[in-house]
């Protein structure tokens, strides 16, 4: 895929999450989550050379410090990667982030150990992650899954899970039979129901 046309998908996958989003030049020059995403694989790319690990680390403070939110050049990001209001978004060198996921806020995907090994979380396809949420260590959030708001996160979950609670308890989305919820909003409102 082209330059051009990774830029068009980043600014479409904008608009398609967020409905304040009025049009393509407003997403391309306000959105902060999108700018740290194209900082970031410019930093990574520049990471993968030994003499550029430097000033790829410098790239990714500059962007920290102009949108809040902080992606270490080492982490791995799929593709329509949305993050929204960023502001204090953490992902830490190992991280690895597949296609179609969404972040809010204040999330950490971040490590429990010092040593140099994978130590940041995995986030398969489509998972979706409150704001707050702390996800942490080198565990695998299954495709599918949303974390809700403030959750933190220290085990693996399944596909098609919602993950909520400190420390994180973990629930599919669907009943097994039928395939409907677990819970019907119109008769208990929990806020995760709503991530």
């Amino acid at each position: 895929m082209g330059l051009f046309s990774r830029i068009k998908e980043d600014i479409a996958t904008v608009r398609s999450h967020d409905p304040a989003a009025r049009g393509d030049l407003e997403v391309a020059l306000v959105y902060s989550g999108l700018h740290a995403v194209w900082a970031h694989r410019v930093a990574h790319r520049m990471w993968r050379h030994d003499r550029l690990k430097m000033p790829a680390r410098v790239l990714s403070q500059v962007t920290r410090a102009a949108t809040g939110i902080e992606i270490h050049p080492g982490a791995s990001i799929g593709r329509r990667f949305f993050i929204d209001h960023g502001m204090g978004v953490v992902i830490g060198e190992t991280a690895e982030i597949g296609d179609d996921v969404m972040l809010y806020h204040g999330v950490t995907l971040g490590g429990r150990s010092l040593a140099k090994v994978k130590r940041h979380p995995t986030l398969r396809d489509g998972v979706v992650v409150g704001a707050g949420a702390k996800i942490l260590g080198p565990v695998e959030i299954g495709e599918g899954t949303a974390v809700g708001a403030n959750a933190v996160v220290v085990k693996d979950t399944p596909a098609d899970a919602i993950a909520t609670g400190v420390p994180a308890t973990v629930r599919p989305r669907k009943g097994p039979a039928e395939g409907k919820p677990l819970v019907d909003p119109a008769e208990y409102v929990d806020p995760a129901l709503w991530i």
